[in-house]
């Protein structure tokens, strides 16, 4: 396997660990999308980014029909109930985790690690009501 395809399966194996970070902590809370789910998100993200620039793809396309794609999903998540709304959150959270996967699938580690820390945070943060 040649070096370029090591960082490669680096950048999935990254995409798949943030991922499960989040997801981790949405399962914990019983929420709609867990572990497996925004592992995969972040890892899907991740593929269809390498294999755009791998393949000499406009990766702005790419990236918008990524981050289209995931609005439908999240919006799967939201249920409304009368005048509540919920799934909001999870939704929000598929769409952030989504483009930590575009981040690791171009190279930005940094900001994809930093960006998963600020969307655990913030997911820990207490609910005011």
């Amino acid at each position: 396997m040649a070096t370029s395809e090591l960082i490669l399966v680096g950048r999935l194996l990254l995409a798949a660990i943030l991922g499960s970070t989040v997801g981790i902590e949405r399962e914990k809370l019983h929420k709609p999308a867990g572990l497996r789910t925004y592992m995969l998100v972040c890892l899907g993200s991740c593929l269809v980014t390498v294999i755009s620039v791998s393949f000499d793809m406009d990766p702005a396309r790419i990236a918008a029909g990524i981050i289209t794609g995931i609005g439908f999903l999240g919006a799967g998540a939201i249920i409304a109930q009368g005048t509540n709304v919920k799934g909001l959150t999870t939704a929000a959270s598929l769409w952030a985790i989504a483009a930590v996967g575009l981040s690791v699938g171009i190279g930005k580690y940094l900001l994809a690690i930093v960006t998963t820390v600020l969307i655990y945070i913030i997911l820990r943060l207490k609910k005011y009501e």
